[in-house]
């Protein structure tokens, strides 16, 4: 059952007009939760799209070689356990901020994230530390990339 607050203190908040404060204070477990259910690890987590249940958490994160080929070029995940410890969290929250990555990177889900729920990410990958090896360098479009990707479809022609 979730921790909600008083049903005496709903009625006062909605009466008086005030928000509600947030039930989740930035943390590295709700940042676990909020890897495995925004989809983080979906790309930055070798094998995790396919079998989410069989990667140990000491593989989370560490990018992935996989790369996400289209119009744009071909992208990789990044290795974020690589990138996030060595920010602050200031820093973390401006670059989710201003982020605007090639596909298929949901950029805007980053700019729109809540910030508690942007420091819990950036706990959590702080939590598990630095490790692995940088992803593939992106390539640019008309450049093949070397091992699998995944190809998306051009745009249909005007």
């Amino acid at each position: 059952m979730p921790n909600l607050p008083p049903v005496r203190t709903l009625l006062l908040c909605c009466l008086a007009g005030l928000p509600l404060a947030s039930q989740a204070e930035p943390s590295a477990e709700r940042g676990r939760y909020l890897v495995q259910v925004a989809g983080c690890n979906d790309c930055h987590t070798a094998g995790y799209i396919l079998a989410p249940d069989q990667v140990p958490e000491s593989a989370w994160l560490l990018g992935d070689s996989l790369g996400w080929s289209g119009p744009w070029g071909t992208t990789y995940a990044s290795n974020l356990r690589l990138v996030l410890p060595k920010l602050s969290e200031e820093q973390w929250l401006q670059l989710a901020r201003n982020a605007n990555y090639r596909p298929p990177m949901p950029s805007h889900a980053l700019r729109i994230m809540e910030e508690d729920d942007l420091r819990s990410i950036h706990r959590f990958a702080k939590q598990l530390g630095e490790a692995g090896q940088p992803a593939p360098a992106a390539l640019p479009p008309g450049q093949t990339a070397q091992g699998p990707v995944v190809q998306f479809p051009m745009p249909p022609a005007q």
